[in-house]
Protein backbone atom coordinates (compact mmCIF):
# COMPACT_ATOMS: atom_id res chain seq x y z
CA UNK A 1 0.00 0.00 0.00
CA UNK A 2 2.80 2.36 0.92
CA UNK A 3 4.62 1.52 -2.32
CA UNK A 4 1.46 2.22 -4.32
CA UNK A 5 1.03 5.63 -2.68
CA UNK A 6 4.67 6.46 -3.42
CA UNK A 7 4.21 5.53 -7.08
CA UNK A 8 1.03 7.60 -7.31
CA UNK A 9 2.79 10.61 -5.82
CA UNK A 10 5.74 10.14 -8.16
CA UNK A 11 3.46 10.01 -11.20
CA UNK A 12 1.48 13.02 -9.99
CA UNK A 13 4.53 15.21 -9.43
CA UNK A 14 6.09 14.06 -12.71
CA UNK A 15 3.04 15.16 -14.67
CA UNK A 16 2.87 18.36 -12.60
CA UNK A 17 6.48 19.24 -13.45
CA UNK A 18 5.92 18.47 -17.14
CA UNK A 19 2.81 20.67 -17.13
CA UNK A 20 4.62 23.56 -15.42
CA UNK A 21 7.54 23.35 -17.83
CA UNK A 22 5.10 23.36 -20.75
CA UNK A 23 3.33 26.44 -19.39
CA UNK A 24 6.41 28.41 -18.29
CA UNK A 25 8.76 27.56 -21.18
CA UNK A 26 7.45 30.14 -23.72
CA UNK A 27 7.90 33.02 -21.28
CA UNK A 28 11.25 31.69 -20.07
CA UNK A 29 12.48 31.41 -23.67
CA UNK A 30 11.28 34.97 -24.35
CA UNK A 31 13.10 36.19 -21.24
CA UNK A 32 16.35 34.46 -22.25
CA UNK A 33 16.01 35.77 -25.80
CA UNK A 34 15.73 39.33 -24.56
CA UNK A 35 19.24 39.07 -23.05
CA UNK A 36 21.00 37.30 -25.94
CA UNK A 37 23.51 39.09 -28.15
CA UNK A 38 22.51 39.77 -31.78
CA UNK A 39 24.81 36.95 -32.91
CA UNK A 40 23.10 34.45 -30.60
CA UNK A 41 19.54 35.28 -31.71
CA UNK A 42 19.74 33.28 -34.93
CA UNK A 43 22.57 30.91 -34.09
CA UNK A 44 22.29 27.26 -35.22
CA UNK A 45 22.09 25.22 -33.06
CA UNK A 46 20.15 27.67 -30.91
CA UNK A 47 21.81 29.22 -27.89
CA UNK A 48 19.82 28.26 -24.79
CA UNK A 49 21.63 30.36 -22.21
CA UNK A 50 23.08 33.76 -23.20
CA UNK A 51 26.89 33.87 -23.00
CA UNK A 52 26.57 37.34 -21.45
CA UNK A 53 23.80 39.67 -20.39
CA UNK A 54 23.01 42.00 -23.30
CA UNK A 55 20.58 44.84 -22.51
CA UNK A 56 20.67 46.61 -25.86
CA UNK A 57 17.17 45.46 -26.80
CA UNK A 58 15.66 47.07 -23.71
CA UNK A 59 17.46 50.30 -24.56
CA UNK A 60 16.13 50.14 -28.13
CA UNK A 61 12.56 49.61 -26.92
CA UNK A 62 12.56 52.84 -24.92
CA UNK A 63 14.81 55.02 -27.10
CA UNK A 64 14.04 54.06 -30.71
CA UNK A 65 10.30 53.54 -30.26
CA UNK A 66 7.49 55.39 -28.44
CA UNK A 67 7.08 52.47 -26.04
CA UNK A 68 6.32 54.67 -23.03
CA UNK A 69 3.41 56.11 -25.02
CA UNK A 70 2.11 52.61 -25.68
CA UNK A 71 2.37 51.79 -21.97
CA UNK A 72 0.57 54.99 -21.03
CA UNK A 73 -2.24 54.31 -23.50
CA UNK A 74 -2.71 50.74 -22.29
CA UNK A 75 -2.68 51.80 -18.65
CA UNK A 76 -5.26 54.54 -19.16
CA UNK A 77 -7.61 52.37 -21.21
CA UNK A 78 -7.30 49.31 -18.94
CA UNK A 79 -7.66 51.32 -15.72
CA UNK A 80 -10.70 53.33 -16.80
CA UNK A 81 -12.32 50.22 -18.27
CA UNK A 82 -11.82 48.39 -14.98
CA UNK A 83 -13.18 51.20 -12.82
CA UNK A 84 -16.19 51.88 -15.04
CA UNK A 85 -17.02 48.18 -15.37
CA UNK A 86 -16.87 47.68 -11.60
CA UNK A 87 -19.02 50.76 -10.98
CA UNK A 88 -21.77 49.66 -13.36
CA UNK A 89 -21.66 45.93 -12.67
CA UNK A 90 -21.64 46.33 -8.87
CA UNK A 91 -25.02 48.08 -8.87
CA UNK A 92 -26.45 45.76 -11.50
CA UNK A 93 -25.17 42.66 -9.69
CA UNK A 94 -26.65 43.90 -6.41
CA UNK A 95 -30.06 44.28 -8.06
CA UNK A 96 -29.89 40.83 -9.65
CA UNK A 97 -28.72 39.15 -6.46
CA UNK A 98 -30.75 40.92 -3.76
CA UNK A 99 -33.96 42.15 -5.38
CA UNK A 100 -36.88 39.88 -6.18
CA UNK A 101 -38.27 40.10 -9.70
CA UNK A 102 -39.04 37.70 -12.52
CA UNK A 103 -36.62 36.89 -15.29
CA UNK A 104 -33.34 37.30 -13.40
CA UNK A 105 -31.87 34.12 -14.82
CA UNK A 106 -32.83 35.16 -18.35
CA UNK A 107 -31.23 38.57 -17.89
CA UNK A 108 -28.01 36.99 -16.63
CA UNK A 109 -27.94 34.58 -19.55
CA UNK A 110 -28.53 37.36 -22.08
CA UNK A 111 -25.85 39.55 -20.53
CA UNK A 112 -23.34 36.73 -20.50
CA UNK A 113 -24.12 35.84 -24.11
CA UNK A 114 -22.88 39.29 -25.16
CA UNK A 115 -19.35 38.38 -24.12
CA UNK A 116 -19.50 35.20 -26.21
CA UNK A 117 -19.70 37.01 -29.55
CA UNK A 118 -16.41 36.63 -31.44
CA UNK A 119 -14.71 39.98 -31.79
CA UNK A 120 -14.02 39.54 -35.50
CA UNK A 121 -17.75 39.21 -36.16
CA UNK A 122 -18.65 42.61 -34.71
CA UNK A 123 -15.50 44.64 -35.35
CA UNK A 124 -16.87 46.08 -38.63
CA UNK A 125 -20.17 47.47 -37.26
CA UNK A 126 -18.37 48.77 -34.19
CA UNK A 127 -15.82 50.50 -36.43
CA UNK A 128 -18.58 52.19 -38.43
CA UNK A 129 -20.38 53.20 -35.25
CA UNK A 130 -17.29 54.73 -33.65
CA UNK A 131 -16.44 56.47 -36.92
CA UNK A 132 -19.93 58.01 -37.07
CA UNK A 133 -19.51 59.54 -33.61
CA UNK A 134 -15.84 60.53 -34.13
CA UNK A 135 -14.40 58.19 -31.50
CA UNK A 136 -11.76 56.48 -33.61
CA UNK A 137 -8.19 57.04 -32.38
CA UNK A 138 -9.43 57.97 -28.92
CA UNK A 139 -9.33 56.51 -25.44
CA UNK A 140 -13.11 56.71 -25.10
CA UNK A 141 -13.73 54.58 -28.18
CA UNK A 142 -11.64 51.72 -26.83
CA UNK A 143 -12.99 52.10 -23.30
CA UNK A 144 -16.61 51.87 -24.46
CA UNK A 145 -15.80 48.80 -26.57
CA UNK A 146 -13.86 47.05 -23.81
CA UNK A 147 -16.56 47.85 -21.27
CA UNK A 148 -19.14 46.15 -23.47
CA UNK A 149 -17.30 42.88 -23.00
CA UNK A 150 -16.03 43.49 -19.46
CA UNK A 151 -19.36 44.24 -17.80
CA UNK A 152 -21.00 40.84 -18.56
CA UNK A 153 -18.11 38.94 -16.97
CA UNK A 154 -17.97 41.34 -14.01
CA UNK A 155 -21.73 41.13 -13.56
CA UNK A 156 -21.72 37.34 -13.59
CA UNK A 157 -18.91 37.09 -11.01
CA UNK A 158 -20.23 39.78 -8.66
CA UNK A 159 -23.79 38.45 -8.71
CA UNK A 160 -22.58 35.15 -7.29
CA UNK A 161 -20.74 37.00 -4.51
CA UNK A 162 -23.67 39.17 -3.53
CA UNK A 163 -25.89 36.07 -3.37
CA UNK A 164 -23.56 34.52 -0.78
CA UNK A 165 -23.78 37.47 1.62
CA UNK A 166 -26.45 36.74 4.28
CA UNK A 167 -29.61 38.80 3.86
CA UNK A 168 -29.83 39.15 7.64
CA UNK A 169 -26.89 41.58 7.70
CA UNK A 170 -28.60 43.91 5.29
CA UNK A 171 -31.93 43.64 7.10
CA UNK A 172 -30.26 44.44 10.43
CA UNK A 173 -28.73 47.58 8.95
CA UNK A 174 -32.12 48.69 7.64
CA UNK A 175 -33.69 48.06 11.06
CA UNK A 176 -31.04 50.34 12.56
CA UNK A 177 -32.11 53.11 10.20
CA UNK A 178 -29.79 52.62 7.23
CA UNK A 179 -31.14 53.40 3.79
CA UNK A 180 -30.81 50.78 1.02
CA UNK A 181 -27.88 52.75 -0.44
CA UNK A 182 -26.16 52.96 2.96
CA UNK A 183 -26.66 49.25 3.51
CA UNK A 184 -25.18 48.58 0.08
CA UNK A 185 -22.13 50.81 0.58
CA UNK A 186 -21.40 50.04 4.24
CA UNK A 187 -22.46 46.39 4.55
CA UNK A 188 -22.51 44.68 1.17
CA UNK A 189 -19.54 46.32 -0.53
CA UNK A 190 -16.97 45.64 2.25
CA UNK A 191 -18.03 41.99 2.41
CA UNK A 192 -17.78 41.68 -1.37
CA UNK A 193 -14.21 43.03 -1.47
CA UNK A 194 -12.63 39.70 -2.53
CA UNK A 195 -15.03 39.44 -5.43
CA UNK A 196 -14.50 43.07 -6.42
CA UNK A 197 -10.75 42.62 -6.29
CA UNK A 198 -10.81 39.45 -8.36
CA UNK A 199 -13.09 41.05 -10.93
CA UNK A 200 -10.85 44.10 -11.16
CA UNK A 201 -7.73 42.00 -11.77
CA UNK A 202 -9.38 39.89 -14.46
CA UNK A 203 -10.89 42.92 -16.19
CA UNK A 204 -7.62 44.86 -16.12
CA UNK A 205 -5.61 41.97 -17.59
CA UNK A 206 -8.19 41.37 -20.33
CA UNK A 207 -8.21 45.06 -21.32
CA UNK A 208 -4.41 45.28 -21.11
CA UNK A 209 -3.93 42.31 -23.47
CA UNK A 210 -6.70 43.07 -25.98
CA UNK A 211 -5.41 43.32 -29.55
CA UNK A 212 -8.08 43.20 -32.27
CA UNK A 213 -10.16 46.26 -31.39
CA UNK A 214 -7.08 48.33 -30.51
CA UNK A 215 -5.55 47.44 -33.89
CA UNK A 216 -8.65 48.42 -35.88
CA UNK A 217 -9.92 51.44 -33.94
CA UNK A 218 -6.67 53.23 -33.05
CA UNK A 219 -4.50 53.50 -36.14
CA UNK A 220 -2.44 56.52 -35.10
CA UNK A 221 0.90 55.57 -33.60
CA UNK A 222 0.40 57.96 -30.69
CA UNK A 223 -2.84 56.16 -29.70
CA UNK A 224 -1.70 52.55 -30.01
CA UNK A 225 -1.73 50.24 -27.03
CA UNK A 226 1.09 47.90 -26.03
CA UNK A 227 -0.03 44.73 -27.90
CA UNK A 228 -0.51 46.66 -31.14
CA UNK A 229 2.69 48.62 -30.66
CA UNK A 230 4.72 45.43 -30.28
CA UNK A 231 3.03 43.93 -33.35
CA UNK A 232 4.22 46.95 -35.36
CA UNK A 233 7.89 46.43 -34.48
CA UNK A 234 8.76 44.37 -37.60
CA UNK A 235 9.72 46.44 -40.63
CA UNK A 236 9.64 45.64 -44.33
CA UNK A 237 13.09 44.03 -44.27
CA UNK A 238 13.69 43.69 -40.55
CA UNK A 239 12.34 41.38 -37.87
CA UNK A 240 13.71 42.62 -34.51
CA UNK A 241 13.18 39.51 -32.38
CA UNK A 242 15.33 40.94 -29.61
CA UNK A 243 13.28 44.12 -29.33
CA UNK A 244 10.03 42.16 -29.47
CA UNK A 245 11.24 39.81 -26.72
CA UNK A 246 12.35 42.71 -24.51
CA UNK A 247 9.06 44.56 -24.97
CA UNK A 248 7.10 41.39 -24.21
CA UNK A 249 9.00 40.91 -20.98
CA UNK A 250 8.47 44.55 -19.96
CA UNK A 251 4.69 44.33 -20.34
CA UNK A 252 4.34 40.83 -18.87
CA UNK A 253 6.49 41.01 -15.74
CA UNK A 254 4.34 43.67 -13.98
CA UNK A 255 1.22 41.53 -14.51
CA UNK A 256 2.99 38.44 -13.16
CA UNK A 257 4.22 40.36 -10.11
CA UNK A 258 0.74 41.77 -9.50
CA UNK A 259 -0.86 38.32 -9.66
CA UNK A 260 1.80 36.80 -7.38
CA UNK A 261 1.40 39.56 -4.80
CA UNK A 262 -2.39 39.33 -4.72
CA UNK A 263 -2.76 35.62 -5.47
CA UNK A 264 -4.43 34.88 -2.13
CA UNK A 265 -7.07 37.52 -2.74
CA UNK A 266 -7.60 36.31 -6.29
CA UNK A 267 -7.97 32.67 -5.23
CA UNK A 268 -10.31 33.56 -2.38
CA UNK A 269 -12.29 35.71 -4.75
CA UNK A 270 -12.62 32.99 -7.36
CA UNK A 271 -13.65 30.33 -4.83
CA UNK A 272 -15.72 32.24 -2.28
CA UNK A 273 -18.70 32.75 -4.59
CA UNK A 274 -18.81 29.07 -5.45
CA UNK A 275 -19.07 27.74 -1.89
CA UNK A 276 -22.29 27.73 0.03
CA UNK A 277 -22.32 28.68 3.66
Amino acid sequence: MKFKNTVNQLVFYTFLIIFLVYIIFPFLWQLLTSFKTPQELFSIPPTWIPSKIYTGYYVNVFTKRPFLTYLKNSFIVASVTTLFSLFVSSFAAYALARLKFKGKAIILSLVLSVSMFPGIAIVSPLFLFLKSINLLNSYLGLILTYTTFAIPLSLWILTSFFKEIPFELEESAKVDGATPMQAFLKIIMPLATPGMFTTAILTFIAAWNEFLFALVFNTQDSMRTVPVGIAMFPGEHDLPWGDIAAASVVVTVPLIIMVLIFQKRIISGLTAGAVKG
